[in-house]
């Protein structure tokens, strides 16, 4: 039997950091998928955030809506999974798939979000952790949660590029100050966000057991994308350098572009890639990530962490 007119409402993906990049390229690949999601586009309000929902729906996209929010302030998180169910109820919408792509990368350890937290930790982690804490309760049942994690999170690399991540006490980690690291070290940023990444998938172990068992939730990797907005703090030379590599990022193993790797993150989000939950996708194909990836003493203590940094208390 089928269910009412009056109760069918509309499959919906919702993604974060929507206006370059990674996040850009996979709304408007969402935007111009047969079934024709519906877009809710979280990013920080300006310009780019109206120009990247004005650019799905010229893509293609029946229901889009460009919705406010920092993930580098808490409250602003709090608002917009508020208007979010606002609008899901409103506009009989389902929220279907959950994109978490956005992130942040800083040269060194100085900077801050609104509630006083490393900047890339407490955009990358604790923003993404409250911002699915407050949409859980929303998602399908079946729903699935991507989480954009990175390469960088791997410890046996010996590339260089960025240093391996360094796991300490979530508290730690969120008030660098507290830590052994050098706030003027020039690496200590590239650290941080590599740490970040990690910290991405403890996130998702996590969140996998203590919320619905129904949802599915993943990581995918990217790949390094040179030519992205993910440097635009670095120096000046390190920016060219980046910029650089762009050229070569089609074919170079371990690298990609946003519209290359879009058409994965988008497939996961819409769940044409099969459902299992707790699947790591590098580019195109499932990897198994470093053993490290996988401990449940620290993903607990992240869990209990997050909650306590990110309470309203």
């Amino acid at each position: 039997m089928n269910p009412p007119e009056s109760d069918l409402r509309h499959p919906t993906v919702l993604v974060t950091g929507p206006t370059r990049g990674l996040g850009r390229e996979t709304a408007l690949r969402l935007a111009r998928h047969p079934d024709r999601p519906g877009l809710l586009l979280l990013g920080r309000p300006g310009p780019a955030l109206d120009s990247a929902a004005a650019d799905c729906r010229r893509a293609g996209a029946d229901v889009v809506h460009a919705v406010a929010m920092d993930q580098a302030d808490l409250a602003s998180v709090r608002a917009a999974a508020t208007r979010v169910e606002e609008i899901l109820s409103s506009q009989k919408l389902e929220l279907c798939a959950i994109v978490a792509n956005a992130g942040i990368q800083t040269v060194d350890l100085h900077h801050r979000t609104r509630d006083g937290f490393e900047l890339t930790f407490g955009v990358n982690v604790l923003g993404t952790h409250l911002l699915l804490q407050e949409l859980s309760p929303l998602l399908a049942q079946g729903g699935r949660v991507v989480l954009v994690g990175s390469g960088t999170a791997e410890d046996r690399r010996k590339d260089g590029l960025v240093p391996v991540p360094v796991w300490e006490d979530p508290v730690l980690l969120a008030q660098p100050d507290r830590t052994h690291d050098d706030p003027d070290d020039l690496t200590a940023g590239r650290r941080a966000y590599s740490t970040s990444k990690l910290g991405t998938l403890y996130l998702a172990h996590a969140h996998q057991r203590h919320t619905r068992r129904d949802h599915q939730v993943d990581v995918f990797d990217p790949g390094m994308m040179p030519g992205t907005g993910l440097a635009r703090d670095a120096s000046l030379v390190q920016r060219v350098g980046w910029n650089l590599l762009r050229a070569v990022a089609r074919w170079a193993p371990g690298m990609s572009t946003p519209r290359r790797s879009a058409v994965t993150l988008a497939a996961m989000a819409m769940g044409e890639l099969g459902s299992s939950g707790g699947r790591y996708v590098h580019i195109d194909h499932d990897v198994d990530p470093s053993p490290t990836a996988f401990d449940e003493e620290r993903e607990e203590r992240l869990w209990d962490a997050a909650e306590q940094l990110t309470s309203r208390a």
